[in-house]
Formats: C-alpha cells, structure tokens, sequence
C-alpha cells in the first residue's frame, strides 16, 4: 500500500461485518457508526433488500458494460432523472463519485467550449487529476497542475473567513459581488461553477440558504452552466431536501448533478444527472465498462426503493435534528467546541486550542476516544479539526441519544487533554 493512504486511529481498525446501524471490528467488539463509511452505508449494514438484490443478481450474470443493455439500469436512470428535478434529463453512471464529477466536467467545457471553471474555496470533488484541479482544499491536492483552468471564489464557509461577520444577506451580496469581480477579469465564456451544497470534505460547512440562487442570476447571465456536486448530499442527508441544491431552490435545479455514494449502500455507483442538450453534446464516442453493471444498479434500485418507502428523509430530518440539538447542549460548556452545524444527519463539530486556533490534535484524540467508547465518527476541514458525524438514516432515536452520550464522554477526554476548563 502506498505510504499515503491514510487509516483511522493509532491502532488501524479491521472491520468484518455489519448489521443495521452497527459494525464489528476482528475481535469482535461492536461499533455503533456514525460515518458509514464515509457516508456510504445510507440506509443500513447487511440492509435485507440490497443483500438479496445483489445475491440474485450475482447469481445470473455478474457484468455486461454499457455496450449492452440492462433493465436494472434503464429503471433506475428513469427514476434518478424523476427524482433530480431536471428537465427533460438523461443520466450516465459511473463507479465513483470522483468520476460522475469528472464527467460532468468534461460535459461542460465541450458543450461551453472552455476550459475555464469556477469552484468554491474549501471544497473537494475527488481524487482523479481533473478533480483535484478544482478542489480548494489544499489538504486533498497535491499537484497544481490541471487540464482546467479554476477560478476560486468565496461562499462554501459562513462562519470563517472575510465575510465571516456579515449577515446573511450581507454574506451572499458580499459572495455575489465576488464572482461578478472574478467573472470580470476572465478572458473568454466560462464553462461552469462546480459547488458542493454542504461541504463534506471541507467539514461540513455551507453558505446560507439562497447563496446558488444569486449565484445562479449572475452565471444565467454569461451563460456559465451550474454543477451541484450531490455526492455526500443527495438522497435526502440533509432532512429538509432530498438534494442538497434544493435549499437553493428559488434558481430552479442545476444544470448538471453529480451523485454518488449513499445510492449503492456500499456499492460503486456513481452517476451524472443533466439536461439532454448538454449530456448530448459530446461528438466522440463514450462507454462505461463497469458503471451501471448489473449488480450495483440490482442494489441501487433495492436500496433506493427501500429509502423512499420509509421515508429515511423524514427519519433523518427528526433524529437529525434531535442529535444536533443534543450535541450542542453538550457542547455549551465545552471550550474545546468551536461550532456545532448542520442539517439532518450531516453533522459538523469544529474543534480549537485554548487561544482559538484550530486543533486537528483535539479532533485526532476525540476520533481515538470514540473508538474506546463504541463509536466510530469522522474527521475533516482544511486542518482537520472537525468531526464528522454521518450515520446511516435509518438511525433511532435511541441510537442517537446513545452516539450523543459517547462523543460527550469523548469530548469531556480532549477538553482536560487540551486544556482549558469546562464552563458551567
């Protein structure tokens, strides 16, 4: 294995099986998990629909390509597109989010012509060379070579940064007036704005309601295409939208969305969703030789049917809200917690030292306290000083109360390790 791939935790964690909101390491102690694998496992571990898709799938032809067709995937493209709000839409899959973005790219600088494209700051997209090129989080980009021109501007992160002070309305005039300054001084049309609604990656950090709507009147303007990057955000995360543009829902759907992850429970499915004009534009020949394969579109169509017949949006919206309001009662007398944010079940708490500096070193410790505990949770921003809370949105309420008083015991471990006393 490469020296840079990264593993959790001082001791690497081998996990074997799991079943609901629950996962057990190679010793046989069990987990509650609250990051499903990088928010992956959606609706639950071993979920008995997708298990029996893909076991009855397996057991007739295991892979065809695109070159053939596939009811499996004809039905579940006819679905996504129903579901995205895009019109008259056509649907690619891919294997991973990092090329359903990749795609979508190529999608828009042939059909703008350009190879100019505006990106959020502290964003990310993938780890494929294209996508790395417009990912602003200088944590997942080693190389500043591109194919692409990227034009990064402000907006991705409220509650840091130039405009932090604003108001909101203030913050998104500020933001706007930002990209009409950017698009000012770039010579030739744009392709588009590629922008994650929440930022996973980032640490869960998002502008406020409306912000891709403004942006969208100024980008309507020069023509620029908009991508919404739904990978961690689609299929309802974040309870009050199924997709996370939604919140934005005043400048109508994007022109291309980008989805992955959650969709295949732990199968590689990836896709890009975008209006036929612009899917239709490129002139060359294009295949997948194992996106849409007729064993992750069996679990994609099982698990999709399983999210929407029990309304896992709803769940995630009324636990979500129940766990992020615990969280933050737990973390009113904790100095260590800088911010407790998030929608649904997409929760972020921001971590600092003493003289409010970020501390990845408070946010490595809490990840090895939540292990010793039974909690499995993850971590991210541009220094690595946020825990990212993610489970899968089938979790209870009594799950949620009992992930709540883990990391608060977790919490309680950095803030004596840390330093700094604990406020009544």
């Amino acid at each position: 294995m490469p020296e840079w791939l990264a593993l959790y935790y001082q001791e690497p964690l081998e996990l074997t099986h799991g079943e609901g909101r629950h996962v057990w390491d190679a010793e046989g102690r069990r987990y509650l998990d609250f990051f499903g694998g990088i928010l992956t496992t959606m609706t639950a571990h071993a979920l008995p629909e997708v298990t029996k898709a893909v076991a009855e799938q397996a057991g007739r032809i295991l892979h065809t390509s695109t070159l053939y067709l596939d009811r499996h995937m004809v039905e579940l493209a006819e679905r996504i597109a129903a579901l995205s709000g895009i019109p008259d839409a056509r649907v690619f899959f891919t294997t991973s989010g990092t090329e359903a973005n990749d795609t979508a790219l190529l999608l828009a600088t042939v059909h703008r012509r350009s190879n100019q494209v505006l990106a959020m700051r502290n964003s990310y997209h993938g780890r494929s060379f294209t996508t790395v090129g417009i990912t602003g989080n200088t944590a997942w980009s080693p190389t500043s070579l591109s194919p692409l021109q990227t034009l990064y501007v402000h907006g991705g992160v409220r509650t840091s940064g130039p405009y932090a002070e604003l108001s909101d309305e203030r913050f998104t005039e500020a933001c706007v007036a930002d990209l009409e300054d950017m698009l000012g001084q770039t010579h030739g049309p744009v392709a588009a704005l590629i922008a994650e609604p929440v930022q996973g990656v980032g640490g869960f950090t998002s502008p406020p309601d409306g912000l891709f709507a403004a942006f969208r009147e100024v980008l309507d303007r020069h023509g620029i295409l908009w991508i919404s990057d739904e990978v961690q955000t689609g299929w309802g995360r974040t309870g009050d939208h199924f997709w996370g543009w939604q919140a934005h829902a005043a400048s109508g759907p994007p022109d291309l969305l980008t989805f992955a992850k959650g969709i295949g429970n732990g199968m590689s499915i990836g896709g890009v969703v975008a209006r036929a004009e612009v899917m239709n534009c490129l002139d060359a020949n294009s295949i997948s030789t194992f996106g849409g394969s007729p064993v992750t579109m069996a679990a994609g169509l099982a698990n999709l049917t399983h999210l929407l017949e029990h309304d896992l949006q709803g769940n995630a919206r009324r636990v979500g809200g129940l766990l992020i309001e615990r969280l933050r009662a737990v973390a009113a007398g904790l100095p260590v917690v800088r911010e407790v944010r998030g929608r649904g079940l997409m929760i972020g708490i921001e971590l600092t030292e003493p003289d409010g500096s970020p501390s990845p070193r408070a946010a490595a410790l809490a990840l090895e306290h939540a292990r010793n505990h039974g909690l499995l949770i993850g971590k991210g921003g541009r220094p690595g000083n946020v825990l990212r809370i993610a489970p899968p949105l089938s979790l209870t309420v009594a799950e949620a109360e009992e992930g709540a008083w883990m990391l608060e015991q977790a919490l309680r471990q950095v803030q004596q390790a840390v330093g700094g006393k604990e406020q009544p």
